[in-house]
């Protein structure tokens, strides 16, 4: 009797499977259950996020606090003093979103900022990674060109933040997975997986 698999069924798995002890590939059903990690894992990348936006604003001078935010106006994150966090989210959002129809009609380009000059002190708003919104606050008596160095620096160590965030997480996912068990039926699998076709 002899066993053939199609040969065009594209490998749909995103991580690879392991191998029975015949040498064989198991099929992605077959396979073992990927876990994510622990619902303690959300509340640890947030309070490391929060401890780094306050190392951010320790580290760049000129920077008074710090705010990250979804572009619907959600706070994420935040280390700032004496302002309300929510209000600040809602209208970083809106003034992104009037800045994109600005620059659109002005036909300068999807916007990189959103700016303020108040009289006690500046304001920024700077799309991070497409969904984000950082929006970072200023010291006053400085020149709005200290003030974009500055925030523009933030912005580039919060970025380093995020992909150390995203390395760490992957690789959390991918020591789950490997950490599991094989089944212990998973030769049987192999013989009885759909999309074989047995010849006699």
């Amino acid at each position: 009797m002899q066993t053939t698999a199609p040969t065009d069924a594209p490998d749909s798995a995103v991580l690879p499977t392991r191998r029975p002890a015949s040498g064989r590939r198991d099929p992605a059903s077959a396979g073992p259950t990927v876990t994510p990690p622990p619902d303690h894992a959300e509340t640890m990348a947030e309070a490391a996020m929060t401890a780094a936006l306050g190392e951010i604003r320790g580290r760049v001078e000129r920077v008074t606090g710090l705010l990250v935010a979804t572009r619907d106006g959600l706070v994420l994150y935040s280390d700032t003093h004496g302002v309300e966090d929510h209000s600040v989210a809602a209208m970083a959002a809106a003034a992104i979103g009037l800045a994109t129809q600005f620059t659109g009609q002005a036909k300068v380009g999807a916007p990189r900022a959103a700016m303020f000059e108040g009289a006690s002190g500046y304001v920024g708003v700077f799309p991070v990674e497409g969904s984000f919104l950082l929006v970072v606050f200023g010291e006053p008596e400085i020149t709005m060109g200290l003030f974009t160095v500055a925030a523009r620096q933030a912005l580039s160590l919060l970025q380093q933040v995020i992909l150390r965030l995203r390395v760490h997480t992957v690789r959390a996912v991918r020591r789950a997975y490997f950490e599991q068990p094989a089944p212990a039926d998973a030769a049987h699998a192999q013989d009885h997986s759909p999309g074989l076709v047995r010849e006699e």
